[in-house]
This record gives structure tokens, C-alpha cells and sequence, in this order.
């Protein structure tokens, strides 16, 4: 049978889930999670902000000055955003999102594995690019 996880604070957890109860008195880990908080957040909030011009902007509001171009088989481009645009751009802007949260999601995890090792890269300590040990140099 294999031991229940351990309640030390102390001990690093283990699966890449950050230990909160060393971390949250690290002030450069604590940093960081603002830095991402508030790329996430600004992230957030220009994507609602083009959807709310997209949804509601195209297809209410602008509506009869879009009206005025047919670009698309002689329908009126508010008509258009209202049933086919609108719903491409919500498309678009949650597959933009999804991108961008996981360039940001990878972005600060590499950042949170280098303040834990100490300013290191990623990896074992003392061990260089592609697993060559740097006091020996003989690849492991």
C-alpha cells in the first residue's frame, strides 16, 4: 500500500501543484501571481469588450448604418452580424482566449519553476540543455 500524502507544509507537492502554504510568504511567488491575475484579467476583459461591440455593437445597435453594405449575396451587413457574424466572432474570441490561457498558463508555470529552483531553469539542479550534467559532461 502506498503512504497517504504527507500534511507538512514544508514538503513540495508533488504532480506540479503549487505548495500555497510555502509559497504564499514568498514575495517574488506572490509577484507572480499577480503579474499573471492581472494579464488574465486584461485578457478577460478586452475579450468581452469585443464581444459586447460584436454581439450587441454589430448586431443592434450599428445595425442600421451596417445595413447600408451587402457584401454577402445581398443580405445587409447587420443582418449578417446579427445571425451569422456575431456567432463567428464568439468563436473566434473563445478560441483566442483558450490560445492566449495557454500561453499565459505555460508562461507562468516556467516562471514558478524557476523561482522555486532558485533562479534556475527547469530541470535537475546543476544539469544543463538536453540532460547533459554540467560537472562531468556526460549526458544522463
Amino acid at each position: 500500500m502506498s503512504e497517504p500524502p504527507s500534511d507538512n507544509p514544508a514538503q513540495p507537492s508533488g504532480g506540479g501543484i503549487p505548495n500555497t502554504a510555502t509559497d504564499s510568504h514568498n514575495p517574488q511567488i506572490q509577484a507572480s501571481l499577480k503579474r499573471y491575475w492581472r494579464a488574465n484579467i486584461t485578457l478577460m476583459a478586452v475579450l468581452l469588450t469585443c464581444w459586447a461591440i460584436v454581439g450587441l455593437g454589430c448586431g443592434v445597435l450599428f445595425a442600421d448604418t451596417l445595413n447600408q453594405y451587402k457584401p454577402f449575396g445581398g443580405f445587409p451587413l447587420g443582418f449578417w452580424f446579427a445571425q451569422q457574424g456575431s456567432i463567428i466572432g464568439f468563436v473566434l474570441i473563445i478560441l483566442i482566449y483558450a490560445l492566449a490561457m495557454n500561453y499565459l498558463d505555460k508562461k507562468h508555470h516556467d516562471e514558478l519553476t524557476r523561482l522555486r529552483n532558485g533562479g534556475k531553469p527547469p530541470g535537475h539542479p546543476g544539469q544543463g540543455p538536453a540532460g547533459h550534467d554540467q560537472a562531468s559532461g556526460e549526458a544522463k
